[in-house]
């Protein structure tokens, strides 16, 4: 592959200054961790825990009111993502909670979000779990909430809509849900705090019904009806069967609180979980809530002198895999002190217990790894097959070890293969779709079922392992031509979006052998060229999840055009003049925007939590892909 002279030497100096970035910003005890930026749902509903629990601090409030107007826009909304819509919840749920902190109405900022709220049908509009949030204060009326019978907690494995239908993440709030919903409490707040003019008419007059689904025979109508005959159920329940249904309920979420105080590792669990206790008569005292309180405020807040936010969750394992990728691909040496630094911090973080995963995938010794710094019952698929590949590539003092723990993370990836032939997040043959259909999962996502970035992701760790030529991943690759769109593209679960999927599975292709002159291959190359933009780099907005038209379409961010050409990387674009150039483009892009620091600038959220509904930004996610990329990229330079 010929490249430009200058073009070479600027890429050097880009991977010079981007390498010592990392090796100046590793923690002594030899990971990378960058911030995981979400929304202000975050930092408001921390808000009114505390008020629940009775643990507000007045410092701690004003430095979460601070925060929260600090993201409000000028026309007074609050958005889940930069750029995106004004968002109904997140403007309702921060403007409750400033209210609640003692912001008058009458401020100017406050009047706009009102306003905004008014014209898109007022609270009766928002989300469930938003008001949820609201019931617990007053301020919705407990009967438009749906309803969910702790019995569920009774219901076997096999039997359709026990707990494990439901994905990990929603599985772990569904749980203390099951107490919210049928103890109902009401917390008080000052009258100052209510937030009666966000309704659309006086609330004597608002229908609480649960809105008709459309249609007649099909599932939502089904347990819209069935939601009626449970209300009925609640006034003649057989109380020896609900009390033990709470007490299943609790005991399952004490047992399932991970060593820093947080449930699943992630927010929502975590703040339904202390609210249930408390509901079961936990006191502040007891050592599962004094833990679950001490842990918002460690690793997971984001604070300073003037602002207070609690972080959704904590991704050190996946940055630190990702960055040892990035240095190794632009060549630092496979036993440099860093990466042997990051290894043996990998290497301790191996989950050799159980977990939930074992519901489903029997006589398996564990081996994966989780996202977070605590959450061992739910290692996740997509960040063991990150760890694999950095591990399988540097070299450390002990070897055995290294290479048992490849082993035992090969084999447990392996047995986490669902029917398709694809790969979940966290559990294997989670699809039981039928789960989405419940009045109660208007948001998000609660099912995880196989997607086509995470089993790239494996096929390309079981590839370098020497698991190309087996079963698995063959079924494995059928999945993904199954999966690819008409117009070549791949679409991507946990990153934005079709751009990330591309970037996911053309390098898997390629680590397994694949043959890339392939027409489907092909195919996904021309897409990316066609979405390259003028600039020379590629994008996509959050907006593609709504709205397919918008695949691939978005102004260029350093991370997406990173993922653009490291599929363009693995195609080989020596043999393909057109691929060549836009590959040059994009090296180019990336050179000329880099940081005199090593870094790149990125605003946008380039991750995803639930399409439709979460959107991430990572902090390092602008940083080690494009040293990935640009390292790839030397690197085929070097072999002409």
């Amino acid at each position: 592959m010929a490249g430009d002279r200058d073009l070479a030497a600027a890429v050097d100096e880009a991977v010079g200054r981007s390498q010592e970035y990392f090796l100046r910003s590793q923690h002594p005890d030899g990971y990378w961790w960058g911030e995981l930026e979400s929304n202000v749902c975050m930092a408001a509903e921390y808000l009114l825990l505390t008020h629940f629990l009775g643990v507000a601090e007045e410092g701690r409030w004003r430095k979460i009111a601070n925060y929260l107007r600090s993201q409000q826009r000028p026309d007074g909304t609050w958005s889940i993502y930069h750029g995106g819509p004004p968002d109904i919840n997140a403007t309702v749920e921060s403007y409750f909670a400033l209210k609640l902190a003692g912001v008058s109405a009458e401020e100017p900022p406050m009047r706009k979000a009102r306003e905004f709220v008014l014209s898109a049908g007022g609270v009766p509009r928002v989300r469930v779990f938003t008001k949820i949030w609201l019931a617990l204060f007053g301020q919705w009326d407990w009967r438009g909430v749906p309803v969910l019978p702790p019995e569920m907690m009774f219901l076997p494995p096999w039997f359709p809509l026990n707990i494990y239908d439901f994905a990990s993440w929603a599985r772990a709030t569904l749980v203390p849900m099951l107490i919210l919903l049928n103890e109902r409490p009401i917390c008080p707040v000052p009258d100052s705090a209510r937030i009666d003019e966000l309704y659309p008419a006086p609330r004597d007059r608002i229908d609480y019904s649960l809105p008709r689904p459309a249609g007649w025979l099909n599932w939502r109508r089904f347990f819209h009806a069935a939601d009626g005959l449970l209300r009925r159920y609640e006034r003649v329940a057989f109380m020896p069967l609900r009390r033990a249904a709470y007490r299943a309920a609790e005991r399952w979420i004490v047992s399932h609180q991970e060593a820093d105080g947080s449930w699943g590792g992630i927010q929502p669990p975590w703040v339904y979980s202390l609210i249930a206790l408390k509901l079961r008569g936990y006191s502040l005292d007891d050592p599962v809530m004094r833990r679950g309180l001490e842990g918002f405020e460690g690793a997971f807040a984001v604070e300073d002198d003037r602002i207070f936010n609690p972080q959704a969750c904590l991704s050190p394992v996946w940055d630190t895999a990702l960055a040892m990728i990035g240095l190794l691909d632009s060549e630092l040496p496979a036993d440099h002190p860093a990466l042997v630094r990051a290894g043996r911090w990998l290497l301790r973080e191996q989950i050799l217990g159980g977990g939930d995963w074992q519901v489903k995938v029997q006589g398996v010794e564990p081996g994966g790894w989780a996202f977070e710094f605590e959450n061992d019952l739910y290692p996740d698929t997509d960040d063991a097959a990150e760890v694999l590949m950095a591990l399988a590539r540097t070299r450390l003092p002990d070897e055995k070890r290294r290479e048992r723990a490849l082993a035992r993370g090969g084999r447990w990836l392996l047995a986490m293969q669902s029917k398709n032939g694809g790969w979940g997040s966290f559990d294997k043959d989670n699809t039981q779709r039928l789960a989405n259909q419940i009045p109660f999962c208007d948001f998000g996502e609660v099912i995880d079922y196989p997607t086509e970035d995470v089993t790239a992701h494996i096929v390309e760790a079981l590839g370098l392992l020497g698991h190309g030529d087996s079963a698995e991943v063959s079924r494995a690759l059928g999945y993904l031509r199954g999966e690819q769109r008409p117009d070549g593209s791949w679409w991507g679960r946990w990153g934005v979006n079709y751009i990330y999927g591309a970037g996911a599975v053309l390098p898997a292709l390629k680590a397994v052998g694949e043959e890339m002159t392939r027409p489907y291959v092909r195919r996904a190359v021309r897409w990316l060229i066609q979405k390259q933009n003028e600039d020379g780099g590629w994008g996509e907005t959050c907006e593609s999840y709504e709205d397919p038209r918008l695949a691939g379409i978005g102004p260029s961010t350093a991370s997406q055009t990173a993922w653009a050409l490291l599929a363009l990387l693995a195609a080989e674009p020596e043999d393909d003049g057109l691929c060549q150039q836009a590959v040059e483009r994009g090296v180019s892009y990336l050179v000329e925007r880099q940081e005199e620091d090593g870094q790149w600038e990125e605003p946008q959220f380039t991750a995803t939590g639930f399409p439709g509904d979460f959107y991430i930004k990572y902090h390092l996610y602008r940083n080690y892909w494009p040293l990935m990329a640009l390292g790839r990229y030397r690197a085929l330079l070097g072999v002409e």
